[in-house]
């Protein structure tokens, strides 16, 4: 067992526990751990990153917009640009979704011209707006772990937590660590004062070594395919497309065009890999809206998005155990709301006032799915 106690143990090294730990590190010791051999190797390396304001329910939205100042100023942004497309039978659906998603309709030729393979005979209605940006989420989650370090934070990949026990009579936590593999393969213990879930979709795992009451997280599946640039074309300047109801949509990437059927599967938390069933049903639905077939897949895969049951994720500290600190349920948010969910955490380990409305803390506290 080490002799020393740490403030903070982070469980998980995506972009949740990442953040957290960069607002963390200058106020406390802090350690993260990743069960994997790389941080994002789950979610967070896997999405097909955005930012917009007006995405997810309301307590998301304002972790987003108090998270922009930081993704502009780092210069994670790049212009991309946001378009429905929708059926003409489908216009209860168009009209609703454009309100959601603070959309203005556009003729249906300025679709066209914008995005050339969209079939005008298929197309019905389309909608736009410019706010919609790429963000570099691999660049965030690495000056998110660069920040922690350079304020001596520890991050320890290959370490996978086996057993997490609190002692009231010295309010601490022992975290058992297994690191390694086949004969290198060791076990350490550790102490510290707080522990931070970040677990993502392993986080009520993580809570039931810990003897706390799960959240009733559900890990879903994403899956995406990268197709070569339909017709040849140019994709460099074409908006995110996405159907109505969000049952698919497609972004350009490196010159090439990222589909997704949108899929929301429950699963079990594992290493997610593509449907191929699924992914072929949303490929259709894409195609049914282009004038170029798909003929090719170059490569294909798939990753977890977490929810509870109210979409909205868990932030906060646990209303039995307040030393232990939830940080998951980000569901498809927690790229664009990393900066300023990291901060959250941190404020309310440290005491100091958060920068979100009392409201927002209600949403987002794990008390609401007690009772309490």
């Amino acid at each position: 067992m080490s002799d020393q106690i740490l403030d903070v143990i982070i469980i998980g090294g995506g972009l949740a526990g990442l953040s957290a730990a960069a607002a963390l590190s200058p106020l406390r010791s802090t350690l993260v751990l990743e069960s994997e051999s790389a941080l994002g190797y789950h979610s967070s390396g896997r999405s097909a990153a955005m930012f917009e304001a007006h995405y997810g329910p309301g307590p998301v939205q304002v972790l987003t917009q108090a998270s922009e100042a930081h993704h502009r100023s780092n210069g994670y942004l790049s212009p991309r640009g946001m378009m429905l497309v929708a059926g003409p039978d489908q216009a209860e659906e168009f009209a609703a979704d454009c309100v959601s998603l603070s959309l203005t309709e556009i003729p249906v030729e300025q679709a066209v011209q914008m995005v050339p393979v969209l079939n005008p005979a298929a197309v019905g209605f389309a909608a736009y707006h410019d706010t919609a940006e790429d963000l570099d989420a691999d660049r965030l989650l690495q000056d998110f772990a660069k920040v922690t370090r350079s304020h001596g934070g520890v991050i320890r990949t290959d370490a996978q937590v086996t057993a997490l026990q609190y002692t009231a009579a010295d309010g601490m936590w022992q975290v058992d660590i297994t690191t390694g593999s086949g004969a290198a393969r060791s076990t350490e213990t550790l102490r510290c004062r707080s522990v931070v879930n970040a677990a993502g979709a392993w986080a009520d795992e993580i809570a039931t070594l810990a003897n706390i009451a799960p959240i009733g997280l559900q890990p879903k599946r994403r899956s995406m395919a990268r197709l070569p640039a339909p017709g040849g074309h140019d994709v460099t300047t074409w908006p995110m497309i996405m159907g109505v109801g969000e049952c698919w949509y497609a972004k350009p990437d490196a010159g090439k065009l990222l589909v997704s059927p949108a899929d929301a599967d429950p699963v079990a938390p594992h290493d997610a890999y593509a449907d191929d069933m699924v992914l072929a049903e949303g490929l259709a639905r894409y195609e049914e809206m282009v004038s170029e077939p798909v003929t090719r897949v170059e490569h294909n895969w798939a990753g977890l998005r977490s929810f509870v049951s109210d979409g909205v994720p868990v932030m906060g500290p646990d209303p039995d155990q307040p030393s232990f600190v939830w940080c998951a349920g980000q569901g498809g948010y927690g790229v664009q709301s990393s900066p300023a969910a990291g901060r959250l955490i941190a404020a309310l380990m440290t005491g100091a006032a958060p920068e979100i409305d009392a409201a927002t803390l209600a949403a987002l506290s794990p008390a609401r799915l007690r009772g309490a």
